[in-house]
């Protein structure tokens, strides 16, 4: 099975940009400066680049990738729609288990947007379980072009077990990661304040996690102009 052109996915052509990006967006860090340099990255054109159902079909080493992963239903396709601006850039699915191939988007040339299959979804065959673990897990070892892997949690259910596990894959690996957790907008902010300490506590013991972890909401706007300051500062110069 070979890799799918940018025509057969709708998000090729959907260079349609929310009109509402950064009007109620919420920074809760970065400096001025930062923010504004993350706000013009992710205002740049974004599309879809190819979608890998094997890791022979991943594409050529070209730009730095930053990859979404997280447990199914976290939230990924979500985050990524709202950090550039496209309601429908990555498809989102009410259904877990939908997102089944590692998708790479291109960010004004500058970086790749990664989309990774979601682990844990319990209901899905256990070959086909195999499988996406396997992609995954193979993909974040064995990509020397990737600069850093954000590991989504869902903020009303903290780390899991099988988010411990990627974890502990990604130290052995040397691979940097950082946590951010998604769906703040569930809690209360002393709830969703309560879960950021219980998660950087947790960081802390992992070797190759980053020292911050983001509060993020794509309903709300959340933490979105910090995270993407924090990634602009992974891109090469425009």
């Amino acid at each position: 099975m070979n890799g799918a052109s940018p025509a057969a996915h709708p998000a090729a052509n959907d260079q349609t940009q929310d009109d509402a990006q950064g009007a109620h967006e919420e920074s809760l860090a970065s400096d001025s400066g930062e923010i504004e340099a993350g706000r013009r990255l992710f205002a740049g054109p974004c599309a879809f680049l190819i979608a890998a159902a094997e890791v022979t079909q991943l594409p050529p080493f070209s730009l730095p990738e930053i990859a979404f992963a997280g447990r199914s239903n976290v939230g990924k396709s979500s985050l990524i729609n709202a950090l550039t601006g496209r309601r429908t850039l990555a498809r989102t699915a009410a259904t877990p288990g939908r997102t089944q191939q590692v998708i790479f988007f291109q960010l004004a040339q500058r970086l790749m947007l990664v989309d990774l299959p979601g682990y844990g979804y319990a209901e899905a065959p256990k070959a086909v379980v195999k499988h996406w673990t396997g992609l995954v897990y193979d993909y974040l070892r064995g990509r020397p072009s990737l600069r850093r892997a954000l590991l989504l949690i869902d903020a009303r259910h903290g780390i899991k077990d099988n988010d411990r596990a990627v974890m502990r894959m990604l130290d052995q690996a040397a691979v940097s990661y950082q946590l951010v957790l998604t769906k703040a907008d569930k809690l209360s902010a002393g709830e969703a304040q309560a879960r950021q300490a219980a998660t950087l506590l947790e960081a802390a013991r992992h070797t190759a996690a980053h020292p911050q972890v983001l509060v993020t909401s794509a309903e709300r706007r959340t933490g979105l102009p910090d995270l993407r300051a924090a990634l602009e500062r992974l891109a090469p110069p425009a």
